[in-house]
């Protein structure tokens, strides 16, 4: 089975992470090869948090975890898909289902749609 090559992007590869119902792309995050293996044992996303420098399994503090439908592989190995079922509704840790939740308008970026939760409520 051929495997991401983790020799790229100095041990992190991003993951593209993506709703397996709608299509939606939920959130940009980074594997090293540990979290790849986590993931894989478990069927639920752990990436690597660049800013804590550890595993960050999605939603241990929130509730919100993915639970992984389908893996993909780019071409060049070095990019990962998930498509995932996001339950508790959100994705975001500012409380939106997608953390790409702010467009661009003439104005500068808003925010659309409504928070699934309160950040302030949920981390404290």
């Amino acid at each position: 089975m051929q495997e991401p090559n983790f020799d790229k992007g100095e041990g992190l590869l991003p993951v593209v992470v993506q709703d397996e119902a709608t299509g939606e792309v939920l959130m940009l995050a980074y594997m090293n090869r540990e979290a790849w293996q986590k993931t894989l044992e478990t069927g639920k996303a752990t990436y690597w948090s660049r800013s804590r420098r550890s595993l960050w399994l999605k939603g241990e503090t929130s509730g919100n975890v993915q639970l992984v439908r389908e893996i993909r592989l780019d071409c060049d190995a070095d990019t990962i898909l998930l498509r995932v079922t996001q339950l508790g509704g959100a994705a975001c840790h500012d409380g939106y289902r997608s953390c790409f939740y702010r467009r661009l308008t003439d104005g500068g970026f808003s925010a659309e749609g409504e928070r699934v939760f309160d950040p302030k409520d949920v981390y404290r």
